[in-house]
């Protein structure tokens, strides 16, 4: 039987990754080497493609030690202290914020004000220490009530008004389901809920559940540390059971292709393309020695 290749043709990195990369090489070009505040994409091998041509990857405390230098930020946002240090520093921001992620930020802000004022909490659904949860925390001067599942609950004050937010990658579905068990829970009616996960993630899981049907296997790929990656990873295993997460082509396995008639290739908004592509030659190869 000859196996039939295809690379999900939705696949391949979000608006917000495309601007971010985009503002990288365009500074890169100019004058070759540019620093970038945390890893630009939860992708290493996008990373290290990145580095090659110049960019340099700097944690919080080595941002904090920079002056008169320029500095990415890159789409998953920063709090505002990140603004602070870099006018402090003469640091000059090129900002490759997602806008979807900034107008997040911005409710946030908002809705802090808000309970400030009336003894409120702000409470934002995501993974703690996350990159764009450290940003939103911000925006609450810190003091956001961060929750990863129901039981985390039982840190929210029920008798308090609540403003819910939720990390832009996060499961939809999920998402709701933890905001309906919220709102059972309150005592306080003053309790409102916004719907801040992004279309770009909530679509990619509907393209994908068609797509997983099409194939008899399907290889995700993803870096680890990818938030939306392992959410789209486990909706796909829902959808095919034959699926298999991967960060590069040298983590397949040739038996995962043994009888498999259809491969599919896909991967998170923040895998490239081009990465998906050495992922099938690799396959072609395999499969190539097998015959």
């Amino acid at each position: 039987m000859t196996a039939e290749i295809t690379i999900d043709k939705n696949a391949g990195f979000c608006f917000g990754v495309v601007k971010a990369i985009g503002k990288a090489e365009e500074e890169l070009e100019r004058q070759g080497k540019l620093y970038c505040l945390g890893d630009l994409v939860h992708n290493n091998a996008e990373v290290a493609r990145l580095r090659s041509k110049g960019l340099q990857v700097v944690d919080r405390k080595m941002f904090e030690e920079l002056h008169d230098t320029e500095v990415l930020i890159r789409a998953h946002g920063e709090p505002p202290m990140t603004y602070d240090v870099a006018r402090q520093h003469n640091v000059r921001l090129i900002d490759a914020t997602c806008p979807i992620v900034l107008s997040l930020q911005q409710k946030v802000r908002k809705g802090f004000e808000e309970m400030r004022q009336i003894g409120g909490q702000v409470v934002i659904y995501g993974l703690p220490g996350h990159a764009e949860v450290i940003g939103l925390n911000g925006q609450a001067d810190n003091t956001a009530i961060i929750v990863s599942n129901i039981d985390d609950l039982v840190a929210i004050d029920v008798t308090k008004p609540v403003r819910l937010y939720s990390q832009t990658t996060k499961n939809r579905e999920d998402y709701k389901h933890l905001a309906e068990e919220l709102k059972r829970l309150m005592k306080n009616d003053d309790f409102e809920v916004y719907d801040t996960v992004c279309n770009s993630v909530a679509n990619r899981a509907k393209e994908l559940e068609q797509f997983a049907h099409e194939v008899d296997m399907l290889l995700f790929v993803a870096g680890e540390h990818s938030s939306n990656g392992r959410y789209l990873y486990d909706y796909c295993r829902r959808v095919q059971p034959n699926t298999y997460i991967i960060a590069s082509e040298n983590e397949l396995k040739g038996e995962w292709l043994n009888g498999r008639g259809k491969i599919g290739i896909t991967g998170a908004t923040s895998t490239p393309r081009w990465l998906m592509e050495q992922v099938m030659e690799c396959c072609e190869k395999l499969l190539a020695q097998k015959k």
